[in-house]
């Protein structure tokens, strides 16, 4: 399978890397990849696992998650913002592409 590649404004060809992970242990829920995000991508929710019981219920610690990874289009802003580095990204093959529609 080929790798899916599109053409800037420029005429320069370009590979989009998609969004693949956001590890929430480095995640400090700043929100600014939600903000930059053209395609609602990411939504924000409590940070699960171990957690001190010291806080109160008001004080719950919130990270970003991925809500929709099918919903990027690898323009890479997300990871362009992220001051900690949570967004990992990569290429993609066109038969990938197709079984995901296929599923729809």
């Amino acid at each position: 399978m080929s790798l899916v590649h599109g053409t800037t404004r420029g005429g320069e060809a370009w590979t989009p890397q998609f969004i693949q992970t956001l590890d929430q242990k480095k995640c400090i829920g700043c929100g600014r990849c939600f903000k930059v995000c053209p395609r609602n991508v990411f939504t924000l929710v409590e940070r699960g696992g171990d957690e001190d019981d010291d806080y109160d219920d008001d004080d719950r610690a919130m990270v970003m998650a991925i809500e929709d990874r099918l919903d990027c289009i690898g323009c890479g802003a997300c990871a362009r913002v992220c001051p900690k580095g949570c967004h990992s990204h990569a290429a993609v093959d066109d038969g990938e592409i197709g079984a995901v529609l296929a599923q729809a």
